[in-house]
C-alpha cells in the first residue's frame, strides 16, 4: 500500500458545524497534512468553520472531484450526507468521529495524529460499501432517492397501525401492520434496524434486513434476504398517512396503492479503514458487549 499513499497527494476535508469541537480538529489536520506536503481542500462551509485558508470548492461534489481522499469531521449523520453528495464519485472517505457512538466513523478525534501516520506509511485498506435506492412511482413523475443505511416506509404523526403489503422478487411475502418496515442495507443494519430488534449485519455482506418497526403480529421478525433481491412494498391502509425516508431524510408521503421498489444501486461507497481496525471489535467496544470473550 506504500505506492498508493505515495499517490494521496490532494486531501479533502468536510465538517460538521453542529460539532462545537469540530473547528478544534480541522485546524489541527489540515496543520499536520500541510507538514507532509500535501495539499488541502474543502468546501466552503468547512472552511469558515475551521478558519482555513485552502483551496476551496462549491460543493462536496465538487471536492470529490478534485482530491484523493476526503476525511469527514462529525458523526455517522455527517458521513451520510457526505455518501450522498459524492454518491457515484471512487474517492475514498475515511471518517473522523466527534462525538458519541459511531460505526461509519472509524477514526476517534483524539486518533487523529496517530491515523495520519498510518495513512502515510500506506496501512490502510479500502471497504465497498452497497448502496441501495428505492423507486416510488407516483404520477406524474417516478421518485428516486439513493441510500446507505436504509430505506424506511413508517407511519407519519398519527398513533395508528399502518398497513404494508411486501413481496420479494415478484413473490408475496407477508402483509405487515404495525408502524413500518425498515429496509437496511449491510452498513445501515447497525442503525435503525438494530434499534428495532433487527440482525446485526457484517458490512460487506450481500444482503437486506427486513425489518419490521413495533409489528402487530408478534411473530414478525427481521429477515435477512440477497442484496440482489427486488423488494415491492404497497402500502394499503388509507390513513394514516404512509411516509417514505431514506437514511432518515423525508422523501415523500405515499398515497394508498402506490408501489415503492427497493433495490440495490449501481452506485456505491468507498471506505478507507486502518490496517488494524477491525468490525468486531468496534461491536465490543461501541456495544459494550460482553460474555467469555475476555476483554
Amino acid at each position: 500500500m506504500k505506492k498508493t499513499a505515495e499517490q494521496i497527494k490532494r486531501i479533502g476535508l468536510i465538517g460538521n458545524s453542529e460539532k462545537p469541537l469540530c473547528s478544534r480538529v480541522l485546524s489541527r489536520a489540515a496543520k499536520l497534512i500541510r507538514a507532509t506536503g500535501r495539499k488541502v481542500f474543502c468546501d466552503q462551509a468547512t472552511a469558515q468553520l475551521g478558519q482555513l485558508e485552502v483551496t476551496v470548492c462549491a460543493s462536496a461534489a465538487l471536492l470529490a472531484r478534485r482530491v484523493d481522499l476526503l476525511l469527514v469531521f462529525g458523526g455517522d449523520g455527517t458521513m451520510l450526507r457526505a455518501a450522498h453528495d459524492i454518491a457515484g464519485s471512487p474517492t475514498p472517505m475515511l471518517g473522523i468521529n466527534i462525538g458519541g457512538l459511531g460505526f461509519l466513523t472509524a477514526v476517534p478525534s483524539d486518533g487523529l495524529d496517530r491515523a495520519l501516520q498510518l495513512l502515510w506509511r500506506g496501512e490502510y485498506k479500502f471497504e465497498k460499501r452497497a448502496l441501495i435506492e428505492a423507486t416510488s412511482q407516483q404520477n406524474p413523475h417516478p421518485v428516486r432517492h439513493v441510500a446507505l443505511n436504509d430505506i424506511v416506509i413508517g407511519r407519519g404523526e398519527v398513533s395508528r397501525l399502518i398497513e404494508l403489503e411486501v413481496y420479494v422478487n415478484g413473490e408475496p411475502l407477508t402483509r405487515y401492520r404495525g408502524d413500518g418496515l425498515i429496509v437496511s442495507s449491510p452498513t445501515g443494519s447497525t442503525a435503525y434496524s438494530l434499534a428495532a430488534g433487527g440482525a446485526v449485519v457484517f458490512p460487506t455482506a450481500e444482503v437486506f434486513a427486513l425489518t419490521p418497526i413495533c409489528p402487530h403480529t408478534l411473530s414478525n421478525r427481521s429477515l435477512i434476504v440477497p442484496l440482489s433481491a427486488t423488494i415491492f412494498i404497497k402500502p394499503i391502509s388509507p390513513t394514516p398517512p404512509t411516509i417514505l425516508s431514506a437514511d432518515g431524510q423525508v422523501i415523500s408521503v405515499l398515497p394508498p396503492g402506490d408501489t415503492v421498489t427497493v433495490r440495490r444501486s449501481r452506485h456505491s461507497l468507498r471506505l478507507m479503514q486502518l490496517a488494524d481496525s477491525s468490525f468486531f471489535e468496534a461491536l465490543r467496544r461501541k456495544l459494550q458487549w460482553r460474555g467469555a470473550y475476555n476483554l
